[in-house]
């Protein structure tokens, strides 16, 4: 099997049709004795390659082994096969880019394949991206310069403003130094970084929609850890005073928030800080 895949070059176009389709019932019928990485890293020669021979060859297998088994089958024997991170290295140079990948496989009836790979694809750059602030977080770099490295990761990946939200939520938070079971340190601590990257959530969160999202984040986190269950209605407040949430956004999630998880203990919490803020909204 491997001398054949090794020489793709030696068939007939027909003729590497037939042994892509024989390849895949091999793997759909479950056939011992051939082992994925006996398939994919033969194939994977620079002149095979670069003649698109391989590409032909694994879009037929792919279509081939789909009309009988899910998307995750295949993940599972690319990933035995040790080629799922490395989809690309089946294109030659010139046309290997997410472009190329995703133009290719769509016009080859592979939908399902080209929204997983963008799926991976969008995963690893939020990853990226929370590694590269986190890094910058801890060691409490200028904020401007924080922004900056948001703005540019967010045009380089095209990510979404509701990710970008989350994201820098999540960092923030995840930089705070917890001190074990002491309640008012943790709530000291956690309210600190609030006011201290408070200029940094506000820069993305510039409109209702990404501020009630911010508010659904803090939610969540507060309703998943013990220590924070109390801290809700600070952590609004904080937001509040640092200009990050706007008085509307509060009231809106405070009268028809969507999120069941803990809400009504949120929102007995905040009632006070509500009652106060629609007594000055009728001052006004």
């Amino acid at each position: 099997m491997r001398r054949f895949l090794q020489s793709l070059e030696l068939f007939e176009e027909n003729e590497r049709k037939k042994l892509a389709i024989f390849t895949a019932l091999a793997f759909s019928q479950k056939l011992s004795g051939l082992p994925p990485e006996t398939v994919f890293q033969p194939m994977l020669k620079d002149n095979l390659v670069g003649k698109g021979l391989v590409l032909s060859f694994i879009t037929e297998f792919f279509k081939e082994y789909l009309i009988d088994n899910s998307l995750d089958d295949l993940i599972s024997i690319l990933k035995r096969g040790k080629v799922e991170d490395n989809l690309l290295d089946f294109f030659p140079a010139a046309k290997r880019t997410e472009e190329s990948f995703s133009e290719h496989f769509t016009k080859e009836g592979l939908v399902s394949l080209v929204e997983y790979n963008e799926k991976k694809i969008f995963e690893v750059k939020l990853k990226d991206m929370k590694s590269a602030l986190t890094t910058q977080i801890t060691e409490e770099t200028d904020i401007s310069e924080v922004i900056e490295t948001v703005k540019q990761r967010v045009k380089d990946a095209k990510l979404p403003d509701v990710e970008v939200v989350r994201i820098l939520w999540d960092v923030i938070m995840d930089a705070v130094q917890w001190s074990g079971k002491n309640q008012q340190q943790n709530a000291n601590a956690a309210l600190r970084q609030v006011k201290t990257w408070a200029q940094l959530l506000n820069a993305f969160c510039t409109n209702g929609k990404l501020e009630l999202e911010l508010i659904y984040k803090v939610q969540m986190q507060c309703y998943e850890d013990a220590k924070l269950m109390k801290l809700f209605s600070e952590i609004v407040r904080s937001l509040y005073d640092q200009d990050v949430l706007a008085e509307d956004t509060i009231l809106h999630w405070f009268r028809r928030g969507t999120n069941p998880k803990g809400r009504q203990t949120f929102v007995k919490a905040l009632e006070p800080f509500v009652k106060w803020l629609e007594e000055a909204e009728e001052e006004e």
